[in-house]
Parts: C-alpha cells; sequence; structure tokens
C-alpha cells in the first residue's frame, strides 16, 4: 500500500493538499510554508517540484533538512498513530498530512511552529 503513494507524482498529491487547504479557506503558501519547515525545501523548490516529474517519494526522500521538531508531530492520521508507523518515509508523509489539517481547521502556519517547538 505504501509503494503507491511513493510512485505516486509529487505534483497531485502536493496539490491535493493544496486543495483540501483551500477549500477551507487557506492558501497554497501556507501549505508551502508549513511543508517547507517539515523538509527543509524553500518555497520556492515547492513550487518547481509541481512542475517536475518528482515523485512524492522521492520528494520526502530528498528533504534537504528536516526538522528536529517534527517529531513531536503525533496523533491519528487515517485512524493511525503517525508514531507507530514502522517505515520511516511514511512517518514523514503522515506528519505533513497533520500539519496540512491543522492549517485546513483555521490554523496559521506560526500557530502550527508554534504547537510543535514546545
Amino acid at each position: 500500500m505504501h509503494k503507491r503513494i511513493y510512485e505516486m507524482s509529487f505534483a497531485s498529491v502536493y496539490g491535493a493538499l493544496i486543495a483540501k487547504a483551500e477549500r477551507k479557506g487557506q492558501t497554497k503558501a501556507d501549505v508551502d510554508k508549513v511543508a517547507a519547515w517539515l523538509t527543509g525545501y524553500s518555497t520556492a523548490q515547492l513550487g518547481d517540484f509541481l512542475e517536475s516529474e518528482l515523485t512524492y517519494g522521492e520528494f520526502f526522500k530528498n528533504a534537504p533538512c528536516y526538522h528536529s521538531n517534527r517529531t513531536n508531530i503525533t496523533g491519528k492520521i487515517c485512524g493511525v498513530q503517525i508514531e507507530t508507523l514502522e517505515d520511516p518515509l511514511m512517518q514523514e508523509i503522515r506528519r505533513l498530512d497533520k500539519l496540512v489539517d491543522w492549517i485546513a481547521k483555521g490554523k496559521t502556519p506560526q500557530e502550527v511552529f508554534d504547537k510543535y517547538e514546545n
């Protein structure tokens, strides 16, 4: 199951995350900020990736610098506890899902960062 999301295009999966936030009145810029915080990519790189052939798995495997506080991101995504996932790559994917969930619930990127930087 996990392998399928790894092989999907970055543009399609990330586009779905952006669409989720936008449906709730939030912006692509908010999603970009939390994704950049998590992975160490610049927001400009994220925009470039939307125009590339990059897979979602490659996006996470090649992340330049995961945030040291990302392990504070816990809870359930799709009914599964993030911290109990055995696959480290899937943990990173679900951490981004959790951050985007907070954005979709109306939190600002700074409020999201503050939540996990304690």
